[in-house]
C-alpha cells in the first residue's frame, strides 16, 4: 500500500510541475497539488490506522 501512495504521490508531483511550466496548463498544478495533497493525507490516516490496530 505505501508503495502505491508514493507512486501517486510522484505522479500527482509531475502533474503540478508540468502544470506550472505551461502557462496554459494552469488549472492542471490546481488539479495535482489537490490530489497530492489528499494523497498524502489519505496516507497519512491508513499508516496511524494501521499503527493502533498493531499496538
Amino acid at each position: 500500500m505505501l508503495t502505491v501512495i508514493v507512486i501517486l504521490l510522484v505522479a500527482w508531483a509531475v502533474l503540478a510541475v508540468v502544470g506550472f511550466a505551461i502557462k496554459g496548463l494552469l488549472w492542471l498544478a490546481i488539479i495535482g497539488i489537490i490530489l497530492f495533497i489528499g494523497t498524502l493525507i489519505f496516507g497519512l490516516v491508513r499508516r496511524s490506522a494501521r499503527r493502533r490496530k498493531s499496538v
